[in-house]
């Protein structure tokens, strides 16, 4: 029995050790969103590797309010996303590549296998603290400014 708990406690310390790899190999940048009502900028994690994306906030127990994370699909396309091992809940906002938003998903429910997406092409996702949307008063149409979106042409 012993031996068994020595091999469950290496399994646990080699997956916890992945996270934080993978984590410290996302680069961080300001990600800003402007709504009608405010201008909010946010440290955001970028998920622009198949690994980076794959991983995203799993197991993560926590979401700081001036955090987040963007995911970079890197040519406009539908995107859909789940909660699975993923334990905080969040707000889930599909940017098109002009950084218009194009759908957001609050308050996703931690773990479900539940798909949340979008059939129009958009070229990333911000996932932000559930809540954070309601409180900036974010809207369909609202402008993210992040190095990978282009400005909107008026």
């Amino acid at each position: 029995m012993k031996l068994g708990f020595s091999v469950f406690v290496l399994i646990v310390s080699q997956s916890l050790s992945f996270a934080a790899i993978s984590q410290d190999m996302m680069r961080v940048e300001p990600v800003t969103i402007v709504s009608a009502h405010s201008s909010t900028t946010f440290s955001a994690e970028v998920a622009d590797t198949e690994m980076t994306r794959e991983r995203g906030l799993m197991f993560r127990q926590v979401m700081p309010p001036d955090q987040a994370m963007l995911f970079d699909v890197g040519s406009p396309r539908p995107i859909s996303m789940w909660m699975k091992n993923t334990y905080v809940a969040l707000d889930m906002v599909f940017v098109r590549q002009d950084g218009t938003i194009a759908a957001i998903a609050e308050n996703t429910v931690p773990k479900s296998l539940d798909t949340i997406g979008v059939q129009e092409p958009v070229r990333g996702v911000i996932e932000l603290a559930a809540g954070t949307a309601k409180r900036i008063g974010l809207a369909k149409g609202d402008h993210v400014m992040s190095s990978i979106f282009t400005e909107p042409s008026n």
